[in-house]
């Protein structure tokens, strides 16, 4: 007995020149490489709770962040410091002081993971 799966042609079938369109305008590995590490980089909850706290506070200091999310500082730095390898934020020292804030990639994928409601019940509650 056959099993039928919903995920898969029974035909073998392929448009050609669209499907070759297609793979002429897939961006490269160079592209996709970085893209993919700050994908990653906010599938860990505790990095993406961070870089939430980033988004609505702008640049903070580990010690703020620490506070805010609730986190010894050296599991924040720890976060941090992957966050800035991904890309996602930049660091500045500040004396003796180092403060963090998202990039613009950072922003624009943390609004997109959490979405707007997420941003506008922090802003409300």
């Amino acid at each position: 007995m056959a099993v039928e799966r919903d995920d898969a042609c029974d035909l073998l079938c392929l448009d050609l020149p669209h499907a070759e369109e297609i793979r002429s305008g897939l961006p490269g590995l160079p592209e996709v490489e970085p893209a993919a590490a700050a994908a990653r980089a906010l599938g860990d909850p505790t990095r993406l709770t961070i870089a939430a706290a980033l988004h609505s506070g702008g640049e903070l200091c580990v010690c703020d962040v620490s506070w805010v999310v609730g986190h010894a500082k050296n599991l924040v730095s720890h976060h941090l410091r992957q966050l800035k390898i991904a890309g996602m934020v930049s660091a500045r020292r500040d004396g003796r002081l180092v403060m963090y804030e998202l990039t613009e990639r950072g922003r624009v994928l943390v609004s997109t993971v959490l979405g707007d409601a997420a941003f506008d019940e922090l802003v409300q509650g």
